[in-house]
Order: C-alpha cells, then sequence, then structure tokens
C-alpha cells in the first residue's frame, strides 16, 4: 500500500492512499458475496447469484461503498500509526477512484489535535483576590438554624409582617381580562421569600385578615410569557391567615435535637468550622480558576472550526436538556435572550472548554501524570456514596458503559493536573477591590445651587 502525507494550515492532514488491485478486487468480491447473501434473486438461492446479476440488482456504487468500509480502516490505521498521528475524529473521505482490477486510490482529510505551545506553567505568581468572610456570617448561619425549627402561629390581633407566612386568595388581571391560571384559593406565601412578581409580595404588607385589596404590579419584560411580558395587572386579594414564625431558645437540648451536639458551644463550634471551611474552599477554586484562566491567556493553540462547531452542537444539546427539565422551550428562550446572544455565549464556552481540555491534557503529557487503577477505584468508591449505591453494583454499572469511565477518567485527570498546578505555582492573596458606587444621573449633574 502506498501512502503519501501531507500536513496542511489549521491541523488538517491530507492523505492519499494506493490500495493494491488484488486488495481492491477480493474486497470488492467479499462485497457482492455479502449482498448476495442477503437479497433475493429469483431463479437463484442466497448466495449462489453470479457477480454480474448482483452488480445489475443492487448497483455497482453500493458494492463500491461496502468494499472501502472493509478497506479504509486498516488503512487509515497504517497512516495513523506510521506518521505517528494524533487524530481528533474519524478520517474523512474526500474523493476515491475503485476500478476492479486497477489499483483503489482514496483522498481523504484527518483533523489532528491541536499543538498546544505552553510558555510556562511551572512556578508563576498569580494574584488571587481573597475571599472575606462576612462579618454578620456567624449570626445568619445560626438564625437561618433556628429558623428552620421555627413554629408557625396563628395570629389574629394584628396585620401582617415581613417575615409572616400567610394564607390568601388572589385573583389576577390585564387590560380588564382575567389572566389564565392568575388565581388561587387558600395560596400559602411566605412573604419573606417569595418567588412572585418583583413588588407582590411587599403589598401584602401591613395588611389585615379578611379585607379586600388590590396589588398593582407589572410584569418583567423578559417573562416566559410574552403576552403578560411588561404589562401592568392588578391581582385583587383576601388574606384568611396570618402565621408567625416562632423561634426556639438556643440551648443545650436544641443543640442535641439539631445535630451530635451535646452543647450550644459544640454547636457553635461546629458553624465556624463550617465558615472557616467555606472560606478555605472559595480561595482554593479562585486560586484555581485565576492559574488556569493565566494558562488560557498565555497559551498559543490553533484551533480548528470545525472542532469549535462539534463543542458548540454538544453545549447546545445540553442547554436545551437543561430548558427542558426546568419546563421551558427553545423558542422562549430565544424570545428571552436572543438567539445570537445565546449561541455567542455557547461558542465562547465551546472554545474555553476545548482550550482547558487540551491545556490539562498537555502538562498530563509533560509531567506525566496519568490515571491508575487505585484513583479510579477511589472516585468510583466516592461516587456510589453519593448516589447511596452498593460500590461493587456501581462499579459494574460504570464499567458497562465505556462513555461514562471516559468522563470519570478525564475528570480524575483534570484533579490531579489542577493539583499539580496548585503545588507548583505561588498563589498570592490580595486585598479584594472595592466597588465604586455608580453614579447616577442626578449626581453626575451640577444642582441649580450650583451653577
Amino acid at each position: 500500500m502506498k501512502i503519501d502525507f501531507e500536513k496542511e494550515e489549521h491541523n488538517i492532514a491530507k492523505v492519499e492512499i494506493e490500495i493494491p488491485a488484488k486488495d481492491g478486487l477480493n474486497a470488492y468480491n467479499r462485497a457482492v458475496h455479502t449482498y448476495a447473501q442477503h437479497i433475493n434473486i429469483p431463479g437463484f438461492r442466497k448466495g449462489k447469484a453470479p457477480r454480474n446479476i448482483v452488480e445489475r440488482q443492487v448497483g455497482k456504487e453500493r458494492i463500491v461503498a461496502e468494499a472501502l468500509e472493509t478497506l479504509l480502516p486498516s488503512a487509515f490505521r497504517q497512516v495513523i500509526s506510521e506518521n505517528k498521528l494524533d487524530v481528533l475524529v474519524q478520517p474523512q473521505v474526500e474523493k476515491y477512484d475503485f476500478e476492479v482490477g486497477k489499483d483503489v486510490k482514496v483522498t481523504a482529510k484527518i483533523e489532528l489535535k491541536p499543538d498546544v505551545i505552553l510558555k510556562e506553567y511551572k512556578n508563576m505568581t498569580v494574584e488571587v483576590e481573597e475571599y472575606i468572610t462576612p462579618d454578620d456570617a456567624f449570626d445568619k448561619s445560626l438564625d437561618n438554624l433556628l429558623n428552620q425549627s421555627a413554629k408557625l402561629e396563628l395570629v389574629v390581633d394584628r396585620k401582617t409582617k415581613a417575615d409572616d407566612v400567610i394564607v390568601f386568595d388572589f385573583d389576577g388581571y390585564v387590560d380588564g381580562e382575567k389572566i389564565e391560571h392568575g388565581d388561587a384559593k387558600n395560596y400559602t406565601m411566605d412573604l419573606a421569600n417569595s418567588s412572585f412578581i418583583p413588588g407582590f409580595a411587599e403589598q401584602l404588607v401591613d395588611k389585615a385578615l379578611d379585607t379586600d385589596f388590590d396589588v398593582n404590579v407589572t410584569f418583567p419584560e423578559d417573562y416566559h410569557e410574552e403576552k403578560l411580558a411588561g404589562k401592568p395587572a392588578v391581582f385583587k386579594c383576601k388574606i384568611h391567615e396570618i402565621k408567625e414564625r416562632v423561634l426556639p431558645e438556643l440551648t443545650d437540648d436544641f443543640a442535641q435535637k439539631v445535630g451530635p451536639f451535646k452543647t450550644v458551644d459544640e454547636l457553635k463550634k461546629d458553624i465556624q468550622d463550617y465558615i472557616d471551611k467555606q472560606k478555605e474552599n472559595i480561595d482554593k477554586k479562585n486560586s484555581e480558576k485565576a492559574i488556569m484562566n493565566k494558562l488560557h491567556d498565555e497559551v498559543v493553540i490553533d484551533i480548528h472550526d470545525a472542532m469549535i462547531k462539534r463543542e458548540a452542537d454538544s453545549l447546545l444539546d445540553e442547554y436545551r436538556q437543561k430548558l427542558k427539565s426546568q419546563g421551558f422551550t427553545w423558542e422562549q428562550a430565544i424570545q428571552a435572550q436572543g438567539y445570537d446572544t445565546i449561541m455567542s455565549t455557547i461558542n465562547e464556552d465551546a472554545l474555553f472548554r476545548i482550550k482547558n481540555s487540551l491545556i490539562i491534557d498537555k502538562i498530563a503529557k509533560e509531567e506525566n501524570i496519568t490515571v491508575d487503577q487505585a484513583s479510579l477505584i477511589e472516585k468510583l468508591d466516592s461516587l456510589s456514596a453519593m448516589y447511596q449505591m452498593d460500590k461493587e453494583t456501581f462499579a459494574r454499572y460504570m464499567y458497562q458503559n465505556p462513555g461514562m469511565m471516559n468522563n470519570i477518567s478525564q475528570q480524575i485527570l483534570n484533579e490531579k493536573v489542577i493539583s499539580f498546578l496548585t503545588e507548583n505555582n505561588t498563589v498570592k492573596f490580595v486585598k479584594p477591590k472595592e466597588e465604586k458606587p455608580k453614579k447616577t444621573k442626578k449626581s453626575a449633574k451640577k444642582s441649580d445651587s450650583e451653577e
């Protein structure tokens, strides 16, 4: 077999293959026999019709295509092996000349994995804004814990407050017409944590029981129902019940009920440990992100458009599935965000993913970082615990799904490379930049008295 190999621009290689006539004839005859075995030809038993009859029945082009299907895989393997190619996708045949009795000539294009040129990835110094834990983080965590154990008690001698839970009726109208599905009876709402239209819950504060009143709001411009988007609406309301939260006392008994604690001090220590760990994790993630961003900014990679398109198509499928799981359609997403905006974001994410993957693979190769069996077993054990499955059952299921196993292996490799990068680079934590208050139009102008 004769092979002419030539690298072109953008990681594309052109290969011309010449397969000996004898091999072409054998492949053609095998294809004829295969078709003869599976078609009914009057006057002949299956597999016994002569070649010229099968050719007339099936067509030479289909037989040639079948013959090439058997010839090309081994031919491409030889091309890849001899030239030590790192191939991304199956080679694409551009043209061929297949005439029985003559050498078979095939021209194909092969998309190669791009070369990754990293100026440096070790001994760098990267500045990262340190995460500052809010002063009220501890108090908020403790309050949240108390609120989770709060009891709701009915009140009848006062109007509603902003942190009450209410039971009420509402009936919505836009332009005097009733809103479809815009009404409810005995609906329960937590006024402090409402997901209703902005401004709705606030107008339910300081209202008395069993009193009719109106709530006036405007639907957001990006509301998922186009006919309601940006429209003013009025909701006729009546409150039937007001419930206030009664918090438990912070005692040793409470601490014992909410966790493995004997005293309030142990509970408080656990909360503080969680806050400290949270800061540690945020600083760690921000450090990893800063190192990778620096590598992204400095790496040189020639990424072919076809590679970006494949990744973008995959991301688009993920996005559509996510929309579906959330009860939205692709059309609604386009209406809300615009097609160009969505696709621009997806293409940017696709390019970032590709660069990230190539950088990690490059460093792994340079530093001989691999996924060993122990790491794989440890990861599978961790995932089985997360999904609350038996270790052996989970491992057996994963090994039966090569795609999933590849994803897990890549995840482990990513983690190992990121760990290597954080250990071999210096992170310098700096104070976060203070956000400057935005000037309003009013404050930007001189007042009448100043002019």
